[in-house]
C-alpha cells in the first residue's frame, strides 16, 4: 500500500473497529454484572455519537479530500479523538472519578486506539505534497491498444 490516502483510511477503519468492539465488551461486562448502573443522559449519548461519527466520516474523507484539506482534516480529527479518548479513558481512573474504574480490557483497547490515532496524526503530519502529487498522477499505459489513462 503506497498511497497515503489508503493508509490513513485503513488506520481510521482499524481505530473505529477498536472503538466499537471496546464498547461491546464494556456492555457485556455491565450486562453481566449484578451492579445497577444509571443510563447515560441524552447529552452524553449525543456526544458519543458525534465522537464516533468523526472516524466514520474520516474513512471517506481520506479517500475523497484533496491533499491539503485531507492532511489538515486528519491532523485535526486525529488530535481531537486522541485527546478525548486519552482523557476519558486514563484521567478518570487515575483521579478516582466516577464508578467503576475502567475495566482492564477497556484500557487495553483504549491504548491501541490512542496509538492508532497518534499514528494517523504522524502519517498526516509527515505526508508531503510531492507524494500526494505523484499518487494523483499515476499513469497507466497500454501501448498496444493506444490507450493512455490517468
Amino acid at each position: 500500500m503506497h498511497d497515503t490516502k489508503e493508509r490513513l483510511s485503513l488506520l481510521w477503519i482499524f481505530a473505529l473497529l477498536n472503538y466499537l468492539y471496546a464498547d461491546v465488551v464494556a456492555l457485556f461486562a455491565l450486562a453481566g454484572s449484578r451492579n445497577s448502573f444509571e443510563p447515560l443522559s441524552p447529552w452524553a449519548l449525543m456526544g458519543s455519537a458525534v465522537l464516533m461519527e468523526i472516524p466514520i466520516a474520516m474513512i471517506l474523507a481520506c479517500r475523497l479530500l484533496p491533499f491539503r484539506a485531507n492532511r489538515l482534516a486528519n491532523i485535526i480529527a486525529g488530535g481531537v479523538i486522541t485527546l478525548v479518548n486519552g482523557f476519558l479513558t486514563f484521567v478518570p481512573p487515575l483521579a478516582g472519578w466516577g464508578r467503576p474504574p475502567a475495566f482492564a480490557e477497556y484500557l487495553f483497547f483504549a491504548t491501541i486506539e490512542t496509538v492508532a490515532t497518534s499514528v494517523i496524526i504522524w502519517q498526516a503530519w509527515t505526508w508531503s505534497g510531492v507524494e500526494a502529487g505523484l499518487s494523483t498522477e499515476r499513469i497507466v499505459r497500454q501501448p498496444e491498444a493506444g490507450i493512455i489513462s490517468s
